[in-house]
């Protein structure tokens, strides 16, 4: 029975003709699991690939033929040019069935980042979604990035300095100051009996890339980012790196609106970024609900 099996032809039900002729607008696999090389780094990766369905009176597409494109995944450093490769791959194993092809990867860029102070250095994981399209011949990236950080409340800051005032009046009304007596007071909770509430606060950040991009700029976004916001969360830290970034919060106040006019800022001055949209999200400890601040911009044709 097995030589008579092995001289059948598979059958090739996707080929078939659709029940109900109707284009579909995308079809293909989400999740893919497969490493990727990215900024020199092999990374663990999921894959969206898809195409249009345009021929309405076909039953299906080839998946198969998406998914062995992905290969090259693995082997090259992911460019926009290497993504471009991709998709006209997709389009050219269907042709005949399908116009556009799209590819999103989802991965976590890792960076090293050294310590405020001491010579110590650690890894940060940035997760991002790198997104490419073919539509109507038109080629198209949007990068997704999401930035942590910290930030102070201003109005927390000023509360607390408030009842630090209020406390050293209590303690030296009618006294003679003396210096040491102060500076003794100023380190003890006698003193500061207050602080401004801080979190740990997230940016999302959604880019469009200029077409003359030949590379992926995320690690430049991301330091953009950081330097706007001024207190990016540590990794590896010792007691002057805690005091360092203490210093830096106290210095840094700032309110979800600073936080999204900053980036706003900062990315229009991005090489490569066409347009964006961005959310900040800052996670509040004296709430139970979050504080949220979006903006978006597009560049103006010329």
């Amino acid at each position: 029975m097995v030589p008579i099996m092995n001289s059948l032809t598979l059958p090739d039900i996707a080929a078939q003709a659709a029940r109900q002729a109707l284009p579909l607008e995308w079809v293909g696999m989400r999740g893919i699991a497969l490493p990727v090389l990215l900024d020199g780094q092999r990374l663990s990766a999921k894959a969206d690939a898809g195409v249009s369905l345009d021929d309405g009176e076909a039953r299906g597409i080839h998946m198969s033929r998406l998914y062995l494109a992905l290969e090259t995944l693995e082997q090259r450093n992911i460019s926009p040019t290497l993504l471009h490769q991709i998709l006209e791959h997709f389009l050219d194993s269907h042709s005949g069935l399908s116009n556009n092809a799209y590819l999103k990867i989802h991965t976590d860029l890792l960076l090293k980042r050294p310590a405020l102070i001491s010579p110590l250095s650690g890894w940060k994981s940035y997760p991002v979604t790198i997104s490419a399209s073919l539509k109507n011949r038109m080629f198209h990236v949007e990068l997704e990035i999401e930035v942590p950080y910290s930030s102070t409340c201003p109005c927390s800051a000023a509360l607390a300095r408030q009842l630090i005032q209020k406390q050293f009046i209590e303690d030296f009304a009618n006294k003679q100051l003396n210096h040491a007596e102060v500076l003794a007071w100023l380190g003890s909770p006698q003193g500061i009996v207050a602080t401004p509430h801080s979190q740990r606060s997230t940016a999302q950040l959604h880019v469009h890339l200029d077409e003359f991009v030949d590379e992926l700029p995320l690690s430049a976004i991301i330091n953009d980012a950081e330097a706007a916001l001024g207190t990016a969360v540590q990794t590896a830290v010792k007691r002057a790196d805690e005091q360092a970034f203490a210093l830096a919060n106290g210095q840094n106040l700032m309110f979800c609106e600073d936080a999204a006019r900053r980036l706003n800022l900062a990315l229009r001055r991005s090489p490569g970024v066409s347009a964006f949209k961005l959310r900040v999200t800052h996670a509040e400890s004296l709430h139970a609900h979050d504080a949220v601040a979006e903006s978006h911009w597009h560049r103006e044709q010329a």
